[in-house]
């Protein structure tokens, strides 16, 4: 597992959704610090994303996605405090490849021989960085003539999961392949991301939320786990729109239409005693899951076995139904708490919005700011991450160097429990 490190995504307006999500907060739940800039902008600014899917027609789609909240300032960018380079792609790559600032930082990057990870048309950065010249590489299709252009041997990519490693850096084509990315970053910075060999189920619904299945799902396969998602009524290879919801200034969340998901196994005949865990997506999907009772049927069979099962948002709305919140201690988003409370849970405030909790076998989340939580406490049930504690930050390097994963006790005063283990900052 990756310890201690800390990595650089460099954004901008319009870079694909999942490109910038699924590698910022599934790092994060192995351990990497990571921040995101963007020319121009500051901390606390945001970034509108695009979702490019594939609707059958001579290209990719586009429409909006959600709104990218950066966590640092691009001006402000030390480069020795970085261990790595993340570049997303989108359309975010045609103007920044014209950035000055952008392609002398990527030039820093790659003559001081940190990896660098760029998927997609990311490599259009890379291209105006002159970084690509005698290496190996692949992008998105469409990129291959500019990148063969400016000197690269071109790797064609005939699967869209396709990555490519050429000694510090490593390019992919597109988000299918993000457990792979994601993979050999880690181990170019030094880490180590170890599975366990475990089965994981996703219960999947039309429109639940975008992010709440693919981050998970990709961070789940790119800790070496076998992940199977599976919706009533559908088989292996049908696909499920999906949610994006976000949070934009109104009285609720904002919904916009998200990616497409494949799903990978087939409902009927889901055997659960085949898989280790068991995840639930939010989104609007639970509301009519929550109505199945075969679903409802393999929820308890998944709490009664005692196997994880992690829910987040309105994941707690197929928990209520199918009875099994009873004497748990539970959290959700906050529209959800009435049917956590009437299934007789006990109701944990969110707050802040990314807390995540555990109760036995159960991690609940309220929405997807939380998956680095979510991922994590799931991980730490599988089996598959050390002990977590947090301490004095003073404190923080005795913690990494003895083995452990920091937990940042954010506010001070936040307590963690791992198994037998209490740890509080201060």
């Amino acid at each position: 597992m990756a310890n201690s490190r800390t990595v650089l995504i460099l954004c901008g307006d319009y870079m694909e959704d999942y490109e910038v999500m699924v590698p910022f907060q599934a790092l994060q739940a192995f351990g990497v610090s990571v921040h995101t800039v963007c020319p121009g902008k500051k901390s606390g600014d945001s970034c509108p994303t695009a979702v490019h899917d594939f609707c059958g027609h001579q290209t990719y789609s586009e429409s909006r996605g959600h709104n990218f909240t950066l966590n640092a300032t691009f001006d402000e960018v030390d480069l020795t405090k970085y261990d790595g380079l993340v570049i997303p792609g989108g359309r975010a790559p045609e103007y920044l490849s014209m950035n000055a600032s952008v392609v002398d930082l990527v030039k820093q990057f790659s003559s001081s021989g940190k990896p660098i990870a760029s998927i997609c048309h990311g490599q259009l950065i890379l291209a105006a960085a002159d970084t690509v010249n005698g290496r190996s590489c692949t992008a998105y299709a469409t990129v291959g003539p500019a990148l063969i252009a400016a000197g690269a041997k071109w790797v064609e990519p005939v699967t869209p999961d396709v990555c490519v490693v050429d000694g510090s850096l490593i390019t992919a084509a597109t988000y299918e392949g993000h457990p792979e990315f994601i993979q050999l970053f880690v181990k170019a910075m030094g880490g180590k991301i170890t599975g366990a060999n475990k089965r994981i189920l996703f219960l999947c619904g039309d429109y639940m939320e975008d992010y709440e299945v693919k981050v998970p799902f990709q961070s789940l396969q790119a800790l070496g786990c076998e992940v199977d998602a599976v919706c009533p009524e559908k088989k292996a290879g049908d696909r499920c729109p999906t949610a994006i919801h976000d949070f934009e200034g109104d009285q609720t969340y904002s919904e916009k239409p998200g990616h497409t998901f494949g799903l990978t196994a087939t409902f009927d005949g889901v055997d659960s005693s085949s898989y280790d865990a068991l995840v639930i997506p939010g989104g609007r999907a639970p509301e009519y899951l929550a109505l199945n009772q075969h679903v409802l049927n393999v929820v308890k069979e998944f709490m009664n076995s005692g196997k994880p099962v992690a829910s987040i948002c309105h994941g707690q709305q197929i928990l209520a139904a199918a009875g099994v919140l009873k004497g748990r201690k539970c959290t959700a988003y906050p529209a959800v708490k009435l049917n956590v409370v009437l299934g007789g849970g006990s109701w944990l405030e969110p707050d802040p919005i990314h807390r995540c909790f555990t109760d036995g076998n159960l991690v609940t989340g309220a929405a997807w700011p939380g998956h680095p939580e979510f991922v994590s406490q799931l991980m730490l049930l599988l089996g598959v991450q050390g002990r977590k504690c947090t301490v004095y930050a003073a404190v923080k390097l005795n913690v990494v160097l003895g083995g452990g994963t920091w937990l940042e006790p954010d506010p001070i005063h936040r307590c963690f429990t791992d198994g037998n283990l209490v740890t509080g900052a201060a």
